[in-house]
């Protein structure tokens, strides 16, 4: 049978070889690291898509917005057209080209048109401008006797002969060179084609035919002077009469319908321009219509020196008669046109409806262009913005998103790591729990059983009993002060507390911690300590853990040291610092700023199977901060560590805190004093 005593020391050993607890379990799941690495898969193939689609919005956008700058340049474009228009159908050359038709029907209808267009209250009259026709000739290249010349005089209403003009006489000459059949007149714009193989081509094309396939109404345009000119038969020349036909390989006369230049530099260009590129401002764009060739010509200019720039650097090129009907960019326009919506660049350089093919008669022949250019950013530069603010935004979202994923993710593993150090805090709670109250149930035990029959057992026993009972209230207390700190209904009654009192408070403490046992206590303490604001009661039990964490921690040095002093801060405040230091197992320089969070305790110090709760620096630090201080720590593995309690100095009345310092540092240096106890 065992001893009381012996029983007694038994259940104490058992206590302290308690297997350890781990703080470790830290590695995350693998379904978490797969759940986060697949959100992760997901956003990015959600900003991929995103990218695509905001790409072809804004592709569609842009696209949006040149079909609606190019059909406000085809509007201009119908208009203009409109004006140049009006004088051919005047002159009604029908798709026989005029076969049944005298020189005087021409000259009655110029007249008549022209005196229409004196007269504004006509609808028809919506495109007449008598203005912009400066003559219109005839000239006669069928004639055997040789060409010849005449002037419809529409103020008379005669025919005159008229002398061939030096600016003239390019144009004339050329148009003879095409005149042996309607075929090859026809086709007289192909300026480098050669007659001859013109004639071999179409010889047997009937004129209809060639009429409908060629700009419509045969009409062309030379842009040098500028004149429209169309190809006509003249049976009078021929001896037919009026009933029979002439023949397709029959040579022509022409219609050339010479153009002011002027009129459409200074009244109908800018009026145009105010109708379809204007608003309360003014012109929204820089425009201008160059003809094209060795050397440009600008004939209309928003502003000055626009329009001399290449082509390529304008905003949308339009060119303004269209390219010859057989061409590859005529084909591919009427195609576009077709089509629901103008993809991509197209809008930047198009060429309009096919009017009259442009006469080449040297190779520096250019074309009719229509060029603008924004005043301020180019017409799509607002849908880029739109674009890159809806890119942005999108990748914030998704950054947001995967930013609440990560901390689900993060908050999950804390609120585990928390649970684990709850049931770990549980854990060591029953355990030092469990501990006193072995004890005094294995010391009471002693005593029912008459173990402790003496007098001397009896006191013995009494003693272990009191002890561990005060241990107990101890932890209950500390516990319950955590709960309140968690609740947040601790309440502090602040006085004034003398520096003395703290010391007392201290070395109380320190000497209760470390009854029963062989330690060396070390103290540095200055006289004349100043007062500090607290709760005498709180600021006990922030000092009473630090001894505690002292001197459970000492290890096999059992050596104290306390330190009490005044400093003065860098904004000449001053403040009392009580500090605590031990010679023990010190702290991994890792673990110092998790030190004072509850329920911590390093696995070292679980390894080395030091009880404890995780609550002592906790509270602690909360009471200190609740004081207006703080506690801070220095520590080094198997050198030591050293808490330092740092309190608030109230000021002193009539003196200033650099005096009242140096006053505190002379009488500290006097009263310092130092001495060990065991």
């Amino acid at each position: 049978m065992r001893t009381g005593l012996g029983r007694l020391n038994g259940s104490m050993r058992a206590e302290r070889l308690a297997p350890p607890r781990s703080d470790s379990g830290n590695s995350v799941p693998l379904f978490r690291i797969i759940f986060l690495s697949t959100a992760i898969v997901v956003l990015g193939v959600v900003a991929i898509l995103q990218y695509r689609w905001n790409s072809q919005i804004r592709a569609a956008s842009e696209a949006n917005v040149g079909t609606n700058l190019e059909s406000r340049m085809i509007k201009w474009h119908l208009d203009f057209y409109g004006e140049f228009s009006t004088i051919c159908v005047a002159l009604q050359i029908g798709p026989d080209s005029g076969e049944r038709d005298s020189w005087e029907d021409y000259l009655h209808r110029y007249a008549r048109w022209n005196r229409a267009a004196r007269s504004t209250s006509r609808i028809e009259n919506l495109y007449v401008n008598p203005d912009l026709v400066k003559d219109i000739y005839v000239w006669e290249t069928s004639r055997v006797l040789g060409p010849r010349l005449l002037r419809l005089n529409a103020e008379q209403e005669r025919i005159e002969d008229f002398a061939i003009s030096p600016e003239m006489r390019p144009l004339l000459s050329y148009l003879q060179k095409y005149s042996s059949t309607l075929q090859v007149a026809l086709r007289a714009w192909a300026g480098d084609t050669n007659p001859n193989e013109l004639r071999r081509k179409f010889g047997n094309a009937s004129p209809s035919y060639l009429l409908r396939s060629n700009a419509e109404t045969g009409w062309q345009f030379d842009e040098t002077i500028p004149a429209l000119v169309h190809p006509i038969f003249h049976y009078v020349h021929h001896g037919q009469a009026a009933s029979n036909k002439l023949s397709p390989n029959s040579p022509v006369d022409w219609v050339v319908v010479a153009l002011n230049l002027e009129t459409i530099r200074q009244r109908i260009l800018p009026e145009l321009m105010q109708q379809y590129f204007s608003n309360n401002q003014g012109l929204e764009y820089k425009i201008a219509v160059v003809a094209e060739g060795k050397p440009s010509r600008v004939l209309y200019t928003s502003d000055a020196g626009f329009g001399e720039q290449d082509l390529a650097s304008f905003d949308s090129v339009m060119n303004v008669f269209g390219p010859p009907p057989e061409s590859t960019e005529g084909h591919l326009w009427q195609a576009e046109k077709r089509a629901a919506l103008v993809k991509g660049e197209d809008w930047r350089r198009f060429s309009s409806p096919v009017w009259f093919p442009i006469i080449q008669r040297t190779p520096d022949t250019g074309f009719w262009a229509l060029v603008l250019q924004s005043r301020k950013d180019p017409p799509d530069a607002a849908v880029v913005k739109v674009w890159h603010s809806n890119l942005y935004i999108g990748e914030l979202l998704l950054l947001l998103l995967l930013a609440t994923v990560v901390q689900l993710v993060v908050v999950a593993e804390r609120a585990k790591k928390l649970a684990r150090l709850r049931m770990n805090f549980v854990a060591s709670v029953s355990h030092e729990l469990h501990t006193p109250l072995t004890v005094i149930s294995s010391a009471a035990e002693n005593i029912v059983d008459g173990f402790a029959r003496s007098e001397t057992r009896l006191v013995e026993h009494g003693s272990i009993i009191k002890g561990q009972a005060h241990r107990l209230k101890r932890l209950v207390d500390q516990i319950l002060l955590f709960s309140s700190i968690e609740n947040g209904k601790l309440r502090y009654m602040q006085r004034h507390v003398e520096g003395r009192e703290l010391v007392e408070c201290v070395r109380a403490h320190a000497a209760a911690a470390t009854a029963g046992a062989s330690f060396t206590i070390e103290e540095h303490i200055d006289a004349n300590l100043p007062s500090v604001m607290g709760d005498f009661e709180a600021l006990s039990q922030c000092l009473e853990n630090l001894i505690t964490n002292a001197v459970k921690y000492s290890g096999r040095s059992r050596w104290i040291g306390i330190l009490v002093e005044t400093r003065i801060l860098e904004n000449l405040d001053r403040e009392l610092r009580i500090s605590v230091q031990d010679r023990g197992i010190g702290i991994d320089r890792t673990e110092l700023a998790r030190v004072f969070k509850a329920f911590f305790r390093s696995s070292r110090v679980v390894a080395a199977q030091i009880r404890g709760t995780g609550l002592g620096l906790a509270i602690a630090k909360h009471i200190a901060e609740g004081m207006g201080g703080y506690i801070s720590v220095t520590s080094e593995l198997e050198v030591g560590s050293t808490f330092t309690l740092h309190l608030p100095v109230l000021a002193v009345s009539g003196a200033s805190p650099l005096l009242a310092n140096e006053e505190t540092e002379e009488l500290g240096n006097e009263g310092q004093h130092t001495f060990s106890r065991r």
